[in-house]
């Protein structure tokens, strides 16, 4: 697929998946649509030229594509039955963009079904509104993507056979729900602004999707300080996007960024929100990462940046949620505090958790050059090249290798 097509059917699937969704209420027959036509765009749009609106041009051929597999279908006609009105008065022109946001926002409430177990939550909306694929949710859970095929494919049977799914939730429902969605929009944006696979580090679309969804639940629930610094910490990571690829499409380490180009109008509003989620007395975990991302961002350099405050915030954050990832950027922050002998005797706790995750053997690798050690640092470099990286990463570790091979050699 090119990298335009790619782009723009990124840019319109959480809206796509979440209007045919609310159409078809049926989960199945809404991804089996829109991926028959997406499949008839990549024939139809190099031929013919990309269409004046394509939300509305893949909404409609999804439509005209459902409808004829749900008549057809005898295990859907019940379907058929209880909507077929509904069906007749569908719209072939696109709905108002702000009704389409609901209806995103309304898909991440439905996946986060109360009878849902929270990794069925994650999964099935990593799968369903990001379009993710089984093995790239899979090592994100770290298990075999088998396993993962399983459970989205039970959490789907599950939401299908339950009558009240896919109603609108009342407001206590939508409160009752709010943790697990403002996860699924924190989710968006960081596969956005680290994809899991592919050729490009940064999927600015799925960032801003994210920030527009921040804002509706932050306006949605007004006197909720972690939506507000939901919000403020989308807005504080985004201000970073047009410094974080160089000109040469490769990726830029958060030290050696040009600040410059970091977005001030962001910043300055990111402030304001996190300011305001402060002041309600709240403290949650998006309130402390917006913190730390503050913290950062007010910083003229690396070498200003206050260290100290960053990693007692991670200290703060691990004790709210104790995951090897918060562990891992704590230990991070007092890498530039003790220096990177201290942060590998730490990181040796988190091993076996985090075996998997290739950022563990990316900054491992990175501190093992610190100190010399660089044999050590190819090997931890070549594990995450075995981990899957995107292309940008694959060439930054490549890169990293050379420099530690180049030190071997004495050049």
């Amino acid at each position: 697929m090119s990298d335009w097509l790619e782009a723009t059917i990124t840019l319109h699937r959480p809206r796509a998946l979440a209007a045919l969704t609310r159409l078809f209420r049926d989960i199945d027959t809404a991804e089996e649509a829109f991926a028959e036509a997406c499949l008839k765009a990549l024939t139809v749009w190099p031929k013919d030229g990309t269409p004046r609106d394509p939300l509305a041009w893949l909404l409609t051929t999804a439509r005209n594509s459902g409808l004829d597999h749900v008549r057809k279908s005898q295990r859907r006609a019940a379907i058929l039955a209880r909507h077929s009105e509904e069906f007749q008065l569908m719209p072939a022109e696109t709905p108002d963009p702000d009704e389409m946001r609901d209806d995103v926002l309304r898909l991440l409430f439905i996946c986060c079904h109360p009878e849902l177990d929270r990794r069925d939550q994650i999964a099935i909306a990593l799968r369903v509104v990001l379009g993710l694929s089984v093995d790239e949710i899979a090592s994100g859970f770290l298990i075999r993507p088998k396993t993962m095929e399983q459970r989205i494919t039970r959490t789907k049977k599950k939401i299908a056979s339950n009558p009240v799914a896919f109603e609108t939730p009342s407001p206590a429902e939508r409160g009752a729900r709010l943790g697990e969605v403002s996860l699924m929009v924190y989710l968006m944006f960081s596969e956005g602004w680290s994809t899991s696979a592919g050729q490009n580090q940064i999927k600015l679309t799925l960032c801003e999707e994210a920030i527009r969804l921040a804002r509706l639940l932050a306006a949605l629930f007004p006197a909720m300080g972690e939506q507000a610094a939901l919000l403020a910490l989308l807005l504080f990571q985004h201000a970073r996007r047009h410094a974080r690829i160089d000109t040469d499409g490769k990726l830029v380490a958060l030290d050696d960024q040009d600040r410059s180009l970091w977005d001030r109008s962001d910043i300055a509003e990111a402030t304001g929100l996190l300011q305001k989620a402060q002041r309600t007395g709240h403290h949650g975990v998006y309130i402390v990462q917006a913190a730390i991302a503050a913290t950062h961002a007010h910083a003229d350099s690396v070498d200003d940046t206050d260290w100290a405050s960053i990693e007692s915030h991670y200290a703060a954050l691990y004790a709210l949620l104790p995951t090897p990832v918060i562990r891992l950027n704590q230990i991070a922050a007092q890498a530039k505090l003790h220096g990177p002998y201290y942060a590998l005797k730490a990181m040796e706790t988190l091993a076996q958790d985090l075996s998997t995750y290739r950022w563990f053997h990316a900054m491992r690798g990175g501190l093992l050059q610190e100190t010399g050690d660089h044999n050590a640092a190819i090997a931890a470099f070549e594990t995450v090249m075995n981990l899957g990286p995107t292309a940008p990463e694959r060439v930054a570790i490549t890169e990293k290798i050379e420099i530690s091979q180049n030190k071997l050699r004495g050049v």
